[in-house]
Parts: structure tokens; sequence; C-alpha cells
């Protein structure tokens, strides 16, 4: 058996790398030791997958080597996930993210609540060609302090403004921030709708929502 600074190296780097059965292994061997569920998400998981943000950023790591290191922690999550839940940890704040309507591309938002929830966050994924009524009624019933648009094409980029015109008629727009991104998108066009922030890539949409509702992305209630 591994030592417990071995077994915490290697969850990292196999994390890192994208290794899921790996991660799978090390995660149960980390538990069978005493490991607390708590520590191997907020030292271990959550670090190795900022860090993978890190490296995209830097332009080391590409959308393939995200996608494979946040399957790695989601294998790991697929087992820490109830026994966190005996102990007290709470999801973080939630994020509801979708694809405008008329728009069916999906990578990109699906890397970004890849990433939203191996920070913390509770993500809501509502999918793609989503009508204002169906975000609407969403809203209504999750009350996510975060919601994203995605659009990809620029024929359905301005369904952004339309969405929060939407939110205002609804009265949310006071009651949720409005973030936005696309291959398309730029920052000048976020101002220009209205929309709270916008992120160009999935790990600048984990600081973007940081930013906006605050830190710690969970909490421990006990």
């Amino acid at each position: 058996m591994s030592s417990e600074a071995e077994l915490r190296r290697a969850l990292f780097d196999e994390t890192l790398a994208g290794n899921p059965k790996a991660v799978g292994r090390l995660t149960e061997e980390a538990l069978a030791i005493g490991l607390k569920p708590a520590d191997l998400l907020f030292q271990i998981l959550i670090p190795s997958l900022e860090e993978v943000g890190r490296r995209f950023e830097a332009g080391d790591y590409f959308v393939p080597e995200m996608l494979m290191s946040a399957g790695a922690m989601h294998e790991a999550m697929r087992r820490l996930r109830p026994l966190l839940a005996e102990t007290g940890v709470q999801p973080g704040a939630t994020v509801m993210m979708m694809t405008v309507k008329g728009d069916v591309h999906d990578i990109g938002k699906n890397l970004c609540c890849l990433l939203l929830e191996g920070a913390g966050f509770q993500v809501i994924d509502l999918g793609v060609d989503v009508a204002p009524d169906k975000m609407i009624a969403a809203i209504r019933r999750h009350k996510p302090p975060v919601v994203g648009f995605s659009a990809l094409l620029t024929t359905t980029m301005p369904m952004f403004q339309a969405n929060i015109e939407m939110l205002k008629r609804a009265g949310l727009r006071d009651q949720v921030k409005v973030i936005v991104g696309g291959a398309s998108v730029t920052q000048a066009y976020a101002d220009s709708v209205g929309a709270d922030g916008y992120a160009p890539d999935a790990a600048a949409a984990v600081r973007l929502v940081r930013g906006l509702i605050g830190e710690p992305a969970a909490v421990v209630h006990g």
C-alpha cells in the first residue's frame, strides 16, 4: 500500500493527466487508509483541476486534455459525492448553464459545466436550443445566483439580449448574474447586451463565477 503522501501526489498527478481508472483506484485507496472525502476534494482534486485551467490558459493544455482531466475528476466524484453528503459537505452555489434558442453547439458549454462542477459548484445544465420560457421556469425553480448563456453562431448571439430582456420582464434580472460566452462573443458584445460577465474559455468561466458570487465554492456544515 502506498503512503499517504504518495497517494496524495499520485491522485493529483493522475487527475492532471486525465486517467480516470487510476483516479478511481487511488480514490478508493485513499479512503481505505482513512483520508477524509472533503480533504480529497478540496486539497487534491480541486487544486489539480485549477492547475489544468492554468495550463490551458498558458497554452500547454488544450480542450481534449481539459476534457480528460475533468472526466478523471468525475470518476473520483462518483465515489466521493455520497460520502461528502453524509459528512455534511454540500455543493457550492448553483450555476445554471445553457446554449441559447436556435443554437445546438455545446462543446464549450459542456467544458464549462465540467470545470465548474470540478471547482465545487452545483451545475444545472439545461442543454441546447433553450427557449426563454424554459429558462425562466428553471430559474424560478432552482434560484441560481448565476446563469450562463452560450452561443457559437453570430445569428444566435442576439438571444443573449432577448433572454436578458425576458429576465427583466419576469422580475428576475436583479436576482441573477448573467455570464456569456462562445467563439464569436467578445467582452464588448457582452457589455452591449447588458451581461454581468464574459469568459473566453472554461477556465476563465470558473474565475468569473467565483468573482461574481465569492468564495468558497462549497461549504462544510457541522
